[in-house]
């Protein structure tokens, strides 16, 4: 068992008050899997029910590792991690919780205007609202809006002010009915196709169920993970890749289920590249 400081320190006082925790890496990502859980050699079955989706005592598999057992936390295993850890994130749908994650202030100004008002803590851009119930995660619902419950961490900010709300139907409904058009912006340090002609996806949830359907084929896949992650970008690359409606939050999606899966960034990028040059976009 290790000794409490910094943000281990953090992550109990969470974990006491039922939030399941894990450290962040820099760049705020989680922790890259451990030999024997890379590639999915442990036989991973990632889920929203269980914080740990394996029985390795390292805190691999992303969000599923998040966990509120002290002495987890304070395992010789966890140890290297906290020494490296930059920041300490939960997972809001294991403690039944939903973020709003607004990223700018015409998102928090929409938020105020339309959502009931709740537990609110400031973040570098904007604010995350927190209401009590879980449902899916879902990012670009709208313009600088994101929705983090199961199968995703959210960044610890702080206690934040105000009494936390219930869940209600206008957070619900924001995933059937305001997806938000994809954006042109991208990632400079992840290429993707510029596209410039009209985009023939008339409607936007047609995207997002793309999107959500190569999250789940990278989650299911129990071996050539490096194959199903390249065959599985080079699949959304083919249908979405040259009208330019990827946006940097479904390219960190991809990237997030293939990292939650043992690929490394340098992997994912290799993969994103290898197929845009394959279909050349």
């Amino acid at each position: 068992m290790i000794r409490a400081t910094g943000h281990l320190r953090t992550a109990l006082w969470l974990a006491e008050i039922g939030l399941p925790v894990l450290p962040l890496r820099e760049g705020k990502l989680p922790f890259g899997n451990c030999r024997s859980c890379t590639r999915s050699a442990c036989g991973d079955r990632p889920n929203m029910k269980a914080a740990g989706p394996c029985q390795c005592p390292a805190p691999c598999h992303a969000w599923a590792a998040a966990t509120t057992d002290p002495a987890v936390l304070t395992s010789a295993a966890w140890a290297g991690a906290w020494r490296q850890a930059q920041a300490v994130a939960y997972h809001p749908g294991g403690a039944g919780l939903t973020v709003v994650d607004l990223d700018n202030p015409d998102a928090v100004a929409w938020a105020r205007q339309n959502l009931p008002a709740t537990k609110t803590v400031a973040t570098t851009r904007g604010e995350h609202w927190i209401y009590r119930g879980a449902m899916g995660s879902a990012n670009g619902v709208r313009p600088g809006v994101d929705l983090k419950s199961t199968m995703v961490y959210a960044r610890w900010r702080g206690p934040g002010a105000g009494p936390m709300a219930a869940l209600p139907d206008a957070v619900r409904a924001l995933v059937v009915k305001h997806p938000t058009p994809a954006g042109p912006a991208l990632s400079a340090a992840v290429p993707a196709p510029a596209g410039g002609g009209e985009c023939p996806h008339r409607a936007p949830a047609y995207l997002e169920r793309g999107i959500a359907m190569a999250e789940q084929r990278i989650f299911a896949a129990d071996s050539a993970i490096h194959h199903t992650v390249y065959r599985t970008f080079l699949a959304v690359l083919s249908v979405h890749g040259r009208c330019g409606c990827l946006n940097e939050d479904d390219i960190d999606r991809l990237f997030t289920a293939a990292q939650t899966k043992g690929e490394s960034l340098r992997h994912c990028m290799a993969a994103w590249e290898n197929a845009r040059m394959r279909l050349g976009v």
